[in-house]
C-alpha cells in the first residue's frame, strides 16, 4: 500500500512523475509527514511537551503545531525576534501555528545560539526536543517508508533507469532516502540553505553516508528571497500540470532539474515535499517586490 499516489504530468514537452506527498495530510503534508511519522505513531502519553526552534514561517513549525494539537502535547517554539509587522499581526505559518496553541518564545539574535544549546541539554521526563526542520534521527523511519514505496513502484512499472529529485532544506529527507532507495535509483537534490559544503556537514552529523548527489548550479541565491524567475516557473508549473508547488523550495529545484537532467533522462520522479501553506506570505512578498519595480 502506497501512502501517496504518483501522477504523470507533462512540462515543457517532457513527461515527469510526481510523488504527491503534498496530499498526505491537510496539515502534516509532504516531507514533514514523513519526518514526523514516528511521532505520529507514538502513544500520546509518552510526551507532554515538544520543543523546537527555527524560522518564524517554518513549515516544520506548523507541522509540529498540528501534531502536538492532535496528541494533546504542549508545543514550545523558539525563534529570533519577530519583525514589527509580524508582531502587529501574525500571518502565514506563524498565524496557523499560534491558532494551534503553539507557545512562542522570541529571542534576541545575540542570545539565540546560546539558548538553542541550552535546549539541547534539557533532560526532562516527558519532554522531547525536535531539531530545526526535523533534522533528527527520528525522521529515518518515515523516510524509509517513502523509499520502500518508490522502490516498489519502480519495480511494478518495470522502470530500469529512474532519477528521483527533491529539494533540501536541512537535507534530512534526502539523506535517509539515499540510504533506503534501491541501489540502481539515482537521487538528486538541490541545496536551498547554505552551500554544498554546509549541506555535507549537516549530513555528516547524522550519517556516514552514502550521500545524495547535489545538483550543480550557476548562481547563488539567498534562501526564501523572492526572485522573478521563481515566480515565473511556479506559475508555469501550475498552468502545465495543475499542481500547486511551494514557492520557496520547488522553483529552484525545478530550475536545477531542467539544467542538470536533459531529455536523455526519460524517467524522472519529483517528490512534492508540501509546504504550500507558506505560499500566502511568499505571494505577498512578490506583490511588494513588483510594486517596488514600478
Amino acid at each position: 500500500m502506497f501512502l501517496s499516489r504518483i501522477d504523470t504530468v507533462k512540462f515543457r514537452g517532457r513527461n515527469f512523475y510526481i510523488k504527491r506527498d503534498d496530499l498526505l495530510d491537510t496539515c502534516l503534508s509532504g516531507n514533514k509527514f514523513r519526518k514526523l511519522y514516528t511521532l505520529l505513531q507514538t502513544p500520546s502519553n509518552k510526551y507532554t511537551k515538544i520543543i523546537s526552534y527555527g524560522g518564524s514561517q517554518s513549515n516544520a513549525m506548523y507541522a509540529l503545531s498540528c501534531l502536538c494539537k492532535q496528541k494533546g502535547w504542549t508545543f514550545h517554539y523558539y525563534t529570533k525576534n519577530l519583525p514589527q509587522f509580524l508582531k502587529d499581526g501574525a500571518e502565514g505559518n506563524l498565524a496557523l501555528s499560534l491558532e494551534n496553541e503553539m507557545v512562542l518564545h522570541e529571542l534576541e539574535h545575540i542570545h539565540y545560539d546560546e539558548k538553542i544549546q541550552e535546549l539541547k541539554a534539557i533532560k526532562e521526563e516527558g519532554t522531547l526536543l525536535v531539531s530545526q526542520g526535523g533534522a533528527d534521527l527520528l525522521a529515518k523511519e518515515g523516510v524509509s517508508i517513502l523509499a520502500k514505496e518508490i522502490n516498489a513502484w519502480k519495480e511494478k512499472k518495470g522502470i530500469k533507469d529512474l532519477d528521483v529529485v527533491l529539494p533540501s532544506g536541512t537535507g534530512t529527507t534526502a539523506l535517509y532516502l539515499q540510504e533506503a532507495l534501491a541501489k540502481d535509483i539515482h537521487l538528486h537534490t538541490s541545496v536551498l540553505v547554505g552551500d554544498e559544503a554546509y549541506q555535507r556537514l549537516q549530513w555528516e552529523k547524522l550519517s556516514a553516508g552514502p550521500y545524495p548527489e547535489i545538483f550543480s548550479h550557476k548562481d547563488k541565491k539567498r534562501f526564501a528571497k523572492p526572485y522573478a524567475e521563481y515566480l515565473e516557473i511556479f506559475k508555469e508549473l501550475q498552468a502545465s500540470t495543475g499542481i500547486v508547488f511551494d514557492l520557496i523550495y520547488a522553483p529552484r529545484t525545478w530550475l536545477q532539474l531542467l539544467e542538470n537532467l536533459d531529455a536523455k533522462h526519460e524517467n524522472i520522479l519529483y517528490i512534492h515535499t508540501g509546504g504550500v501553506s507558506g505560499n500566502e506570505t511568499m505571494l505577498e512578498r512578490y506583490k511588494h517586490m513588483q510594486r517596488r519595480k514600478r
